[in-house]
């Protein structure tokens, strides 16, 4: 019996799905390791993905109709 394939992930266009990034400062600190500082994506907040397209679809069609 055949099973059902799963809804493929949708990789952050932002990023390309390397949401988080170590960035040097330059300098090392007394125990000679380097200081880094990480840098979230903006757009999926550090995830990588971004929400299925009908959460999307359903929060965007409640902002333009909203219920009353």
């Amino acid at each position: 019996m055949t099973q059902p394939t799963p809804a493929p992930v949708r990789i952050c266009p932002a990023c390309d799905g390397f949401a988080s990034a170590a960035i040097t400062l330059g300098g090392r600190d007394r125990a000679g390791h380097r200081r880094t500082i990480t840098a979230h994506c903006r757009t999926c907040h550090g995830t990588g993905t971004l929400p299925p397209l009908r959460t999307l679809i359903h929060a965007a069609a409640h902002a333009v109709f909203p219920r009353r």
